[in-house]
């Protein structure tokens, strides 16, 4: 499982390293959404981290853009990287604001 260097970490998480172990030992914290790269055309995808224990995210780990705990917190944080790539760039394409 790879973190983005520069992870954006909800207002409600109290610890962030602590989060990101767990998520790696495949311990589910309660109610903590991760939001990660998209592996198609798509930008980003917000899913419950439950969902990295199926065999499918041992073989292809996602790219973990961010961590929040609640799923509206997560679709905040998207709403907030998705105006910072227009301030930033101009457009609202994530990926190329992300890794420029």
């Amino acid at each position: 499982m790879k973190f983005y260097k520069n992870l954006y970490v909800g207002e409600t998480i109290k610890n962030p390293n602590k989060v990101k172990w767990k998520l790696r030992l495949n311990a589910v914290p309660p109610n903590v959404y991760v939001i990660a790269l998209a592996k198609g055309r798509d930008q980003l995808e917000i899913y419950h981290c439950g969902f990295l224990r199926q065999k499918y995210y041992k073989k292809y780990s996602p790219y973990i853009i961010g961590i929040s705990r609640g799923y509206e917190e997560a679709v905040d944080m998207v709403v907030k990287i998705t105006q910072e790539a227009l301030d930033k760039n101009g457009s609202p394409d994530i990926k190329k604001f992300l890794f420029s």
